[in-house]
């Protein structure tokens, strides 16, 4: 009987119940002595009581079960999941990453949760301020067991293979192209239909926003009404064997038995929730005059630190779009950043370097480390005839910007042999071209 449905709106106050059960929301109140239908009320929330208006998070779901009905939590292996930065010597190059393998169900079944594995990140959860970026690749569903983050948000970028993913607040399909926020606190498990691969960024401490949008005005870039949030669904399933619930706490895996699935929500209500969005939805603005704008104009969401303008980490795509500045040297720019920049690449060949860097693959150019176009795009670039052009048409890459300085794991620099020892190469053929008696 199912069909996925979801509210769109970002940040909205949402109401939901499953239709099994009409009436299952209480009127007029949160926490009625008795609940409809016998249902706990419990709260979810993602921000402090006392935050503004404008800020405060929270949810109001009505289960079956309360979520306290659980036996202890007993440490769990957490594989090639950490926040150790400390585990190999920094490493201030430019780092390019092959396409992450995915292994062969028959030889290692991997579920997202023992997929996980961190590539680089700066800051730790117990002080709620910092990022990790993670890469996941898996084979097979996740049976019987789900996953919270305690330490933070997962923005989930699925690269090859389709997520389908129930949570509390009910069921979401997020395929390559899509994107999804868990935010902290939520449990849920992610069924797959093979082979599976894409990136997260994690934040510690704060919660993904859209970019405030100054001179654009009221309109543009990724639209609040196209985040879809799941509607209300629940099981009612008891599971003699062993439920198992995961928390991700301080940066640690830990799992708890209990008798019953924790996808017993039968109505809820809030502006806590878990969304998705497709990155085809954003609205790209572009230089139509001359010159090349920076690229915190592709910002889809951003998770601010306590300085104005400054993130603890942007969420930026590069999406097919036209370019038709004059007079113009059309790529990306040579540069120099304050920030650390990871780039994933979901589909297609990737403007500025169109060998190398391929789906699945990843790149990190950190604080200060020059960057740019590799030698044979910029001599592309620098003769081409500047007519209006279709820019990135068929391809998808992304950004994870943040104003930490990222440390590589050591799965990231040794053990996940990926790491592209010739990145370096890609800029050596760059010649002089000055001449002092041209002008």
């Amino acid at each position: 009987w199912f069909i996925l449905q979801y509210m769109s709106g970002f940040g909205n106050e949402h109401v939901s119940e499953d239709p099994r059960c009409p009436g299952a929301l209480p009127e007029g109140q949160n926490n009625p002595q008795v609940c409809p239908y016998g249902l706990y009320a419990e709260q979810l929330s993602g921000s402090a009581f006392t935050c503004p208006r404008p800020t405060n998070k929270r949810s109001w779901l009505y289960r079956i079960l309360p979520s306290v009905c659980h036996k202890p939590f007993k440490p769990l292996e957490e594989g090639h999941l950490t926040h150790n930065w400390d585990e190999v010597e920094p490493d201030p190059n430019q780092l390019r990453w092959k396409p992450f393998e995915i292994p062969k169900a028959s030889q290692n079944k991997l579920d997202f949760v023992s997929g996980l594995h961190t590539l680089c990140g700066a800051g730790e959860p117990r002080g709620r301020n910092g990022i990790a970026i993670h890469i996941f690749v898996c084979n097979t569903s996740m049976l019987d067991r789900c996953l919270y983050n305690s330490d933070g948000d997962f923005l989930i970028v699925p690269q090859q293979g389709k997520l389908f993913i129930t949570t509390e607040f009910g069921k979401m399909l997020v395929e390559p192209n899509e994107i999804c926020v868990i935010q902290q606190g939520m449990r849920f498990s992610v069924e797959v239909f093979g082979e599976t691969r894409g990136y997260i960024l994690e934040v510690y401490g704060a919660h993904f926003e859209l970019p405030d949008l100054g001179p654009i005005g009221a309109n543009g870039l990724a639209n609040p009404r196209d985040f879809l949030v799941p509607v209300a669904w629940y099981e009612d399933r008891q599971v003699p064997g062993g439920y198992t619930v995961i928390s991700k706490y301080q940066g640690k895996l830990f799992a708890a038995q209990q008798d019953f699935s924790p996808f017993n929500v039968v109505a809820w209500h809030g502006n806590y929730t878990p969304y998705k969005y497709h990155l085809e939805k954003f609205m790209v603005i572009n230089s139509v005059a001359f010159d090349h704008a920076d690229p915190s104009i592709f910002t889809v969401l951003t998770a601010k630190t306590t300085r104005p303008g400054v993130a603890l980490a942007d969420f930026v795509i590069f999406p097919p779009r036209w370019g038709v500045a004059n007079n113009t040297f059309r790529p990306p720019y040579y540069h120099r950043n304050c920030m650390s920049e990871f780039m994933g690449l979901i589909k297609g060949h990737y403007e500025a370097k169109e060998e190398g860097f391929q789906p699945g693959g990843a790149s990190l150019h950190s604080m200060m480390t020059p960057h740019g176009p590799d030698a044979d795009c910029f001599e592309k670039a620098s003769k081409a005839k500047l007519e209006p052009e279709r820019v990135a048409e068929g391809t998808m890459a992304f950004m994870f910007e943040s104003s930490l300085s990222l440390a590589v794991t050591k799965w990231g620099l040794q053990t996940s042999n990926r790491l592209d020892k010739n990145y370096y190469k890609c800029w050596e053929p760059l010649k002089s071209h000055f001449n002092p008696k041209r002008k």
